[in-house]
């Protein structure tokens, strides 16, 4: 039974490393875009340990001319700098964000 527990758990760590892998390799084959876009919506997702400690994700909605909506996680000081309303110039590479330029 433990074994078959460890393999488990095993088996989907090294899923995630792959899928992992297999994204970032995505995204560096991605052209690098910059778009029109306004920020639609932020949040964030904090998640706490045992240990008392935790740890925060931040995303932000934006939308493009087009009216797609994408979901890119960003660092702390740039989900700080971003409004919900504001307009400028979105760059992202496949799903990851590389900045917003306001207009």
């Amino acid at each position: 039974m433990f074994l078959m527990v460890f393999v488990l758990i095993f088996g989907m760590i090294l899923v995630m490393i792959v899928r992992g892998i297999g994204e970032w390799g995505k995204n560096n084959r991605s052209p690098r875009l910059d778009v029109s876009a306004t920020v639609v919506s932020k949040r964030t997702h904090t998640m706490r340990n045992q240990n008392h400690t935790s740890s925060s994700s931040y995303y932000v909605t934006f939308q493009v001319e087009s009216g797609d909506r994408m979901e890119f996680e960003v660092d702390g000081s740039d989900y700080g700098l971003l409004v919900q309303g504001d307009i400028g110039k979105l760059s992202f590479q496949g799903t990851r964000y590389l900045g917003f330029e306001r207009s």
